[in-house]
């Protein structure tokens, strides 16, 4: 297969931010099927990005129905994202879906048991696996180098950053709000880091606190509070099977100054690693204390210096050119859903939610 063709299913920001640029600089892609709810959206993605033969169509299904698509990228609202990643598994297209995996656990169950039974290839979007200090960090992770990693916290706290445009507040829509945006990004580097996807209970808290006043100084404008149906922050406490423990924390508007977003702390039992501020290791050397700060050379920026998205995009192509398993798999994007859903259960129920 000299090129592999490609169709977008959802033209909005996160294609126009992530997708279609990434895509455009792999020879081996061309973009060829376009369909969004606006046809207006579509037929311009088409007109900037596809070939001089793409097509918009007027529905998923007519995409999926074209056999010259072998790809699709699912960029829709986390309430579709099982049914077009199914109907297009089902059509014979392997798929790379936005994160979350889906709305609800029970959906991306059904994603990933498709994707068993034919045969064709599923990941989610989790790009920060992709940045330069997760691959090093990562890297060092299963070299042993931070020996049992037994604590780890994920963080994705904002100030002041509420997403106002799109579905973003509509819980119908979406199934909740930055813990399932952007705490699922911090969630999917914590696992993959320890390579552990074995919960066994969950106690989580969710917040409405500062979602009923409004902010003149979010950064993207004050959002209407009638229209905020999803929690402000969310917070948790995992513990694993093997007795590792790991927090998370999420917001999109807190009042605090510890701001960190798709990032990590591992605690091993050889060394420590962070990721706030910059990449940095501690531990204990000959009887001494130690921090170093981890400077990146050459050999992790070649090929799309910095840009996870793009590396993102390469990586899911290759695993396709090379009959490769996708650097996320269905199975551990199944897990990050599932630990999810368990926190926003045991937030309503007041107690701790048990895998076991």
């Amino acid at each position: 297969m000299s090129k592999i063709n490609v169709g977008m299913i959802g033209c909005g920001g996160i294609a126009h931010g992530k997708h279609f640029p990434s895509l455009a600089k792999i020879p081996e892609v061309q973009l060829t099927a376009f369909f969004d709810v606006s046809a207006e959206r579509g037929q311009e993605a088409k007109e900037k990005y596809g070939t001089p033969d793409a097509k918009v169509y007027q529905s998923v299904q007519e995409l999926l129905d074209d056999p010259n698509v072998q790809v699709v990228h699912v960029c829709t609202p986390n309430d579709t994202h099982a049914e077009i990643s199914i109907a297009a598994m089902e059509a014979g297209k392997h798929v790379l879906c936005e994160k979350p995996m889906a709305k609800t656990s029970a959906d991306a169950r059904r994603m990933y048991e498709v994707a068993e039974r034919t045969g064709r290839k599923l990941s989610i979007a989790y790009q920060n696996r992709f940045r330069a200090d997760s691959r090093w960090l990562h890297e060092a992770c299963r070299n042993g180098e931070l020996g049992e990693v037994y604590m780890a916290k994920a963080h994705a706290i904002r100030r002041r950053a509420v997403p106002t445009w799109g579905v973003f507040l509509d819980k119908e829509k979406q199934g909740g709000g930055p813990l399932i945006d952007i705490g699922t990004h911090a969630l999917d580097l914590a696992l993959w880091m320890m390579d552990n996807y074995e919960p066994r209970t969950v106690l989580g808290t969710t917040y409405r606190k500062l979602a009923e006043q409004g902010s003149a100084a979010n950064a993207w404008g004050n959002w209407d509070p009638a229209k905020f149906t999803v929690e402000d922050s969310a917070f948790a406490m995992i513990t694993m099977k093997s007795g590792a423990t790991v927090w998370l924390e999420s917001s999109w508007a807190l009042n605090t100054l510890d701001v960190d977003e798709a990032k990590v702390t591992l605690c091993g039992t050889k060394a420590g690693a962070d990721m706030k501020g910059g990449l940095r290791v501690n531990g204990e050397e000959r009887g001494h204390l130690y921090t170093k700060e981890i400077v990146l050379g050459d050999q992790w920026n070649k090929a799309a210096p910095n840009d996870s998205a793009e590396r993102e995009a390469r990586a899911w192509i290759d695993a396709i050119l090379n009959d490769r398993e996708p650097v996320v798999t269905a199975k551990q994007a199944l897990v990050v859903q599932e630990i999810l859903e368990a926190i926003y259960e045991s937030a309503a129920k007041g107690q701790a939610v048990s895998f076991v």
